[in-house]
């Protein structure tokens, strides 16, 4: 990789961080200057990194402007949700006894590391950890193409609850006591009882919907 497509690399990946761990969030005009000085590159990187994001719905360029963050829609919100339902609620129903019993353990473990990012008030490390919780129920399925689907729609995840820290922090007991609730559901083997609990858990993390008046549910690259 010659100098330059590094260069565009490093600007891709810390003006995405910033954009999906809610440094620079919904509604936020970014400038090539400021982006440029921040990161430690030239312009041209900086605009070369901005055209990707804006092909993948992060952002919209206004010439002369700068680059304007975009909010998921409320379409977009509801279609994240129901597509975690059926992937997670999928992963869970197929898992075996064996299986079920192993995870629930290692999850218990996460939600002890759950409350204890709660009670520092570590909303970044608690949202790592609760990707990570939900991932696995994906993974017990053993179906490599559920997980990449999953894996798609981590960053939209990872965006959507960083813009909800507050309401994070503010239902930290129900959103653990809900956690425990998809452990104890996945460990009886209990599928119906997993996907309610998992709906509902879903519907009051993802209220109210996000709306920043900017559309994005068009997007298909993510």
């Amino acid at each position: 990789m010659d100098g330059s497509a590094s260069a565009a690399e490093r600007a891709y990946q810390a003006i995405r961080d910033g954009i999906l761990n809610g440094v620079h969030p919904a509604g936020t005009m970014l400038g090539e200057e400021a982006l440029a000085t921040e990161i430690g590159v030239s312009r041209t990187p900086v605009r070369s990194a901005l055209s990707r994001l804006q092909d993948e719905g992060w952002i919209v360029i206004y010439p002369k402007r700068g680059a304007l963050v975009q909010g998921l829609s409320e379409r977009a919100v509801a279609d994240l949700e129901d597509a975690r339902l059926m992937l997670e609620s999928t992963g869970a129903s197929r898992a075996g006894a064996e299986i079920r019993d192993e995870l629930a353990e290692r999850l218990r473990e996460s939600i002890a590391a759950q409350r204890e990012a709660f009670r520092t008030r570590d909303v970044r490390r608690f949202i790592e950890l609760t990707i990570r919780f939900h991932r696995a129920f994906v993974e017990a399925a053993g179906n490599d193409v559920l997980l990449e689907l999953n894996d798609r729609l981590a960053d939209r995840q990872r965006f959507l609850l960083f813009s909800k820290g507050d309401r994070l922090l503010a239902r930290c007991d129900d959103i653990v006591a809900e956690h425990e609730e998809l452990v104890e559901r996945l460990r009886t083997g209990d599928a119906a009882g997993f996907t309610d609990a998992l709906r509902q858990h879903l519907a009051d993390n993802y209220a109210p919907p996000v709306t920043t008046g900017y559309e994005r549910g068009s997007q298909t690259t993510r």
